[in-house]
C-alpha cells in the first residue's frame, strides 16, 4: 500500500507508527471486570491506516492490529489480575471477516507481507502469553468468522461458536482469493487443533465454511451455545479459564508509558537503543546500551523501577525499533548489531531474572525479552553482530550475537583493551527462540560436549581467542583485517538477491527441527510470500484483484 500511495499522490505516505493507548482506539474496547479482560472488536469503517478502502464486516487492516498488540501489552503488565482475555465482537451476527481484501487489493507486495507478519506475531503473543505467563484466551463468536478472524479464534485456547443455524467458521482464501490462509490458518488447523487432513482439505476450500455441530464434531470449535445462552456459555467458560490461571489474584500492575524515542536525518534513537541509518549501503546500525548503572537487585527495588527497569524498557525500544525498521524502511536490508556498556551491570539484571522469575511482573519482562528477540529471528532481514572494544554482549544481550545470522569479533587480547562477551544462566533457557530452543542449544544442534564447554565458562569474560574456540563467532579478523573483512562480508551482502537471503536465512534460523511457529513464518516467508506475487493473485485478472467486481478470476492453469 505503501507503493500504491505514493504512486497516487507523487510522495511518500506518513511512516507507520506502532504506538497507541486505549483512550485513542478506534476498533477495540478493553474492559477489565475482575478476573476477565474482555476484548470487544467493532471496526469503524472509515477508521483504515491509509486511505481507499472501508473496513466493512469487522475486517481489520494493520491499525486493527496494533491496537490489539497494544491491548495485550496493557493487560499482561497494566492488568497482572487477569487470568483470561475474552475477545468478542460488538457487532451483530458477525465476529470478524478477516483480514481487509480490498485493503490487500491496493497494497504493495512489502506491505502485505509485513501486515502478515505483524498480525502473525501478535496471535503467536497471545499463545506465548498462554504457555508462559498463565494468560488464557476465549474467542466468543457470535457470528460469522472468517479468514483472518478465525485465525483470531484459532489463536485463543478456546472457540465458543454461537450455535443460530447461520454463523460458520471459516478459511475461504484458497476458493475467493487464490491465496493461502496467511496468519497461521493452516498451521493451527493441523498442529494445533488435530483436525484430520481430508477434512482440512474441504474445510478450506468451501467458501461458506462449517457450522453447528460439524465444527464442532471436526475440532474446528470447542463448543456451541443457542443463541439465548451464548453470553450465559461464554461467561462460564471465560471465568474456569480464569480460574485455572497462576496469575496473581492481587498485584498492583506496571504502567506502561509512552517511549521516548527522537528522529533525525541520521535515525532514530531511544534511552538504550539507537538506529544509524546508511541509505547508501541499505543498512542500519542497531546499538543497545547495557544499564548505565547497577541496577536493582531485590524484587522490592525491580517493582519500584517497574517500566523503567532496563530489560523492559530496553525490550520495548528494541520491539518498536524493529517493527519501524520492518515497515518504514524497507530497503535497509542488513541489521548489523552492536552493543555497548558495562557488562557487569547486564549480569547483575540477568540474576535478578532468574532469581524473581516466579514473580508475575518479571515474568512478563522475560516474556516482553522473548518476544521481541523471536522478532529478530523472523525478520527478512541480514543480522550481522559486530563485537568490538566497548561492547556489551553479555547474557541478555549475548542473545542478539546468537540471533545474528554470522558474528564478527575483533582479535584483540582482552589485557590489551580487545572485546569480550559473557554467558550467563538467561542464555540457557530463559529465550527460547521460534525453534522452541536456545540458541546456544540450536547453534550446536543439541550436542552436549560444546553446550558443556560453554556453560563451564558462565559469567567469565571470554576473549576473542576463547569464544573462537568455543563456536561462539564466525569469524576473528585481527585489527590489520577487521574493516576490510567487515566492508567486504557487508558489501557482498547487499549485491545478493533479498528474495534468495530471504528464504536461505529463514530456513537456517528455524532448524533444527519444527514448531508451529517455525511452520507458520516459514510458510509465510515462502509459500505466501510466492503466492502474493502470482499473477493467479493478483494480475489484472487474479482472485485478489477482481473480489468484489464481479468479475471472475482468470487463471494460469499450470500446476509449477
Amino acid at each position: 500500500m505503501v507503493e500504491s500511495a505514493r504512486q497516487a499522490t507523487g510522495t511518500s505516505p506518513p511512516p507507520v507508527s506502532f504506538e497507541t493507548h486505549p483512550s485513542r482506539y478506534r476498533h477495540w474496547t478493553l474492559e477489565v471486570a475482575g478476573r476477565t479482560a474482555t476484548l470487544t472488536l467493532n471496526v469503524a469503517e472509515d477508521g483504515g491506516i491509509r486511505p481507499g478502502y472501508q473496513l466493512k464486516l469487522n475486517s481489520y487492516d494493520l491499525g486493527v492490529d496494533i491496537e490489539l498488540y497494544d491491548a495485550l501489552q496493557r493487560i499482561r503488565f497494566e492488568h497482572p489480575t487477569v487470568g483470561a482475555v475474552l475477545i468478542t465482537s460488538g457487532k451483530e451476527r458477525i465476529f470478524c471477516s478477516g483480514a481487509n481484501i480490498f485493503m490487500l487489493g491496493v497494497s504493495s507486495h512489502a506491505w502485505k507481507v509485513n501486515f502478515c507478519k505483524f498480525t502473525n506475531e501478535t496471535r503467536n503473543g497471545m499463545e506465548d502469553s498462554s504457555a508462559h505467563s498463565g494468560l488464557r484466551f476465549l474467542a466468543a463468536c457470535n457470528g460469522t468468522t472468517a479468514g483472518g478472524g478465525y485465525e483470531l479464534a484459532l489463536a485463543c485456547d478456546e472457540i465458543v461458536l454461537i450455535d443460530d443455524r447461520s454463523s460458520a467458521v471459516s478459511l475461504p482464501e484458497v476458493p475467493l482469493l487464490g491465496v493461502l490462509p496467511g496468519t497461521g490458518g493452516l498451521t493451527r488447523l493441523t498442529d494445533k487443533r488435530r483436525v484430520r487432513r481430508d477434512r482440512a482439505d474441504v474445510f478450506c476450500t468451501t467458501v461458506e465454511g462449517v457450522r453447528g455441530q460439524r465444527a464442532l464434531e471436526w475440532r474446528l470449535v470447542d463448543a456451541l451455545a443457542k443463541p439465548q445462552a451464548f453470553q450465559a456459555t461464554v461467561r462460564e467458560r471465560a471465568t474456569a479459564l480464569a480460574a485455572g490461571s497462576d496469575r496473581p489474584a492481587e498485584a498492583t500492575g506496571i504502567a506502561l508509558p509512552p517511549l521516548a524515542r527522537t528522529d533525525d536525518a541520521e535515525g532514530f534513537r531511544y534511552r538504550h537503543v539507537e538506529v544509524r541509518l546508511d541509505a547508501a549501503a541499505r543498512r542500519a546500525d542497531i546499538t543497545v546500551r547495557a544499564p548505565a548503572a547497577p541496577p536493582p537487585g531485590t524484587l522490592e527495588a525491580v517493582l519500584a523501577a517497574g517500566a523503567s527497569w532496563w530489560p523492559l524498557e530496553m525490550a520495548r525500544e528494541l520491539d518498536d525499533a524493529i517493527l519501524q525498521l520492518r515497515s518504514n524502511h524497507l530497503d535497509c536490508g542488513t541489521w548489523v548489531l552492536k552493543t555497548s556498556g558495562d557488562a557487569q551491570h547486564v549480569l547483575g539484571v540477568d540474576a535478578a531474572l532468574v532469581a524473581h522469575g516466579a514473580n508475575w511482573f518479571v515474568r512478563e519482562v522475560i516474556g516482553q525479552l522473548r518476544r521481541t528477540l523471536a522478532r529478530l529471528d523472523v525478520s527478512s532481514r541480514s543480522l550481522f553482530a559486530l563485537i568490538e572494544p566497548g561492547s556489551c554482549f553479555a547474557g541478555t544481550l549475548l542473545e542478539l550475537a546468537l540471533a545474528a545470522d554470522r558474528t564478527y569479533m575483533l582479535h584483540v587480547a582482552a589485557d590489551a583493551g580487545g572485546p569480550a562477551l559473557c554467558s550467563s544462566e538467561a542464555n540457557f533457557g530463559l529465550y527460547p527462540a521460534v525453534h522452541g530452543r536456545t540458541r546456544l542449544d540450536a547453534r550446536f544442534y543439541g550436542e552436549a560436549g560444546p553446550l558443556a564447554d560453554v556453560r563451564a565458562t558462565l559469567g567469565l569474560k571470554l576473549d576473542c581467542t576463547t569464544a573462537d574456540r568455543l563456536g561462539l563467532v564466525t569469524s576473528a579478523p585481527d585489527s590489520l583485517d577487521w574493516a576490510d573483512e567487515i566492508r567486504i562480508a557487508l558489501e557482498e551482502r547487499r549485491t545478493l538477491s533479498p528474495d534468495a537471503l530471504t528464504g536461505m536465512e529463514a530456513n537456517l534460523r528455524f532448524g533444527p527441527g519444527e514448531t508451529q511457529e517455525t511452520r507458520i513464518f516459514g510458510r509465510l516467508s515462502a509459500w505466501q510470500n510466492w503466492i502474493f506475487i502470482r499473477p493467479n493473485a493478483v494480475g489484472e485478472a487474479g482472485a485478489l484483484k477482481v473480489f468484489g467486481s464481479g468479475r471472475k478470476a482468470q487463471f494460469n492453469w499450470d500446476r509449477i
